[in-house]
């Protein structure tokens, strides 16, 4: 059973919307950029409007730390892969800031996060899009027509705004992993507001942080610390040994190819996995080389000067804090010997990632019970027969579509796709069909993108 809303629901009484897309980050940015572009170059106006629950667009603000580059390089913009003549374009932004011929001379493939996000903001402030921000979506709901049939949406915001929708676009993002053991406060918390969370924490007096995670974002964060707090000790604890290094050689970069989420799509299950297992060190749990080697650079300096700041607590897990007005006590088991040490500290900082955020609350009975969402290679998610309405997903498609799921090197080429399934499907209209989460990887397409726009 669904979600579902009776009532009168022609055209000509309300009105349609084309595309809602709930959230605007980068993948839905790159939507509006498309649909923009159809619009004028089709003659046509297909109708769009984006929801987000933030009052202005930003991407990941509490992470622009000093001098951080992007692990993407800059042509996996917005929108070169699917139009490189789009005006668009990371080179484009550069021009009108009249910084083009100085990023040349740079010679570097991986501007900086600020310079990045400053793009991004640059393309939201240009785009024509229905952008309505500050409005957080309370739920999306199946309408049904007099003969059964849920031909659209009724899009519900905490304001009390109703919009009707063909299709909706989730664009809703990831949600902070935080471990059992942590209470999220002013002194734990997760580095996806890390630099906001500084500004709220109170003043330190044991000079001491524990940074959780041995991913790109603990690495950073560790040497951010190290850096900004010259009294501080900085302790770093993960599971593992050491950092593991970023995989981005060329061949190994070619997981994230546009082509690779077909092939991979389209590949047996156990295949599809295998080759994940293989290559997560293109993404996860995994530091860019020339960060490790300065913190290991820095560790000893450290070593040979006598006085420790930067300590590696390697295979090593917290079981336990204890949080007072004074700080928070943190207990770190070492998994080699056994060993408990406890550390006062000012605060905990968990680097401990991000899991696709739950479709429940928002999709109520539409949404998938399956682990894996059963999504067509369009994006589309798989409903009941007797709904013909789409529901696109931008994200937690990994497990079928492969590692750019919920990252922006396939944003671009995944805009064009969805407006492309959009579109073809004003014109035919065939219902996606119910599969088995073991069947994921065969079922065949609902589409073919032949066009360039798509490409």
């Amino acid at each position: 059973m669904f979600a579902v809303h009776s009532g009168v629901t022609d055209d000509r009484e309300v009105d349609v919307h084309d595309i809602v897309g709930i959230g605007f980050g980068p993948a839905n940015l790159a939507l509006s950029i498309a649909i923009e572009e159809h619009n004028a170059a089709a003659g046509t106006a297909l109708r769009a409007c984006f929801f987000e629950r933030q009052p202005e667009f930003a991407w990941h603000p509490g992470m622009l730390l000093d001098g951080s580059t992007m692990q993407i390089a800059f042509p996996k913009d917005l929108v070169t892969f699917r139009n490189p003549a789009s005006s668009y374009s990371f080179f484009s932004y550069l021009h009108a800031q009249d910084r083009l011929v100085d990023f040349v001379n740079h010679q570097t493939f991986f501007p900086t996060r600020l310079e990045f996000q400053d793009y991004l903001a640059w393309a939201a402030r240009r785009v024509s899009a229905d952008v309505r921000y500050d409005t957080t979506v309370r739920s999306v709901e199946a309408l049904r027509d007099d003969d059964g049939t849920a031909r659209r949406f009724v899009v519900r915001t905490e304001d009390g705004t109703e919009v009707h929708a063909r299709n909706v676009v989730l664009g809703v993002g990831l949600k902070a992993r935080i471990p059992e053991w942590a209470t999220e406060s002013a002194r734990c918390f997760h580095n996806h507001r890390f630099l906001f969370h500084l500004e709220e924490m109170p003043a330190p007096t044991h000079q001491r942080f524990v940074v959780v995670g041995a991913g790109q974002s603990a690495a950073e964060v560790v040497q951010y610390l190290h850096g900004h707090y010259p009294q501080a000790e900085v302790h770093n604890v993960f599971n593992r040994f050491g950092y593991s290094p970023a995989d981005d050689s060329p061949y190994a970069n070619r997981i994230f190819d546009p082509e690779t989420v077909g092939e991979l799509y389209d590949a047996p299950a156990g295949e599809r996995e295998r080759l994940f297992d293989l290559h997560r060190s293109t993404n996860y749990s995994v530091v860019d080389p020339a960060l490790i080697e300065t913190l290991y650079a820095t560790e000893y300096r450290e070593r040979v000067a006598g006085r420790r700041r930067l300590f590696m607590r390697r295979a090593s897990a917290v079981t336990s804090v204890v949080e007072d007005t004074a700080g928070i006590a943190v207990q770190v088991r070492n998994a080699l010997d056994g060993r408990i040490d406890t550390l006062k500290c000012d605060a905990v900082v968990l680097a401990t990632g991000f899991a696709p955020a739950p479709l429940g609350p928002l999709l109520g009975d539409l949404a998938p019970s399956a682990p894996v969402p059963p999504v067509a290679r369009d994006y589309r998610l798989a409903t009941p027969d007797d709904v013909t309405a789409g529901i696109y997903l931008q994200g937690g498609t990994e497990k079928t579509h492969g590692l750019t799921s919920s990252l922006l090197s396939n944003a671009a080429v995944r805009a064009g796709e969805i407006l492309t399934s959009v579109l073809e499907r004003q014109l035919f209209d065939p219902p996606v069909r119910q599969v088995d989460v073991g069947e994921l990887g065969r079922v065949p397409d609902q589409h073919t993108y032949a066009t360039s726009e798509a490409r």
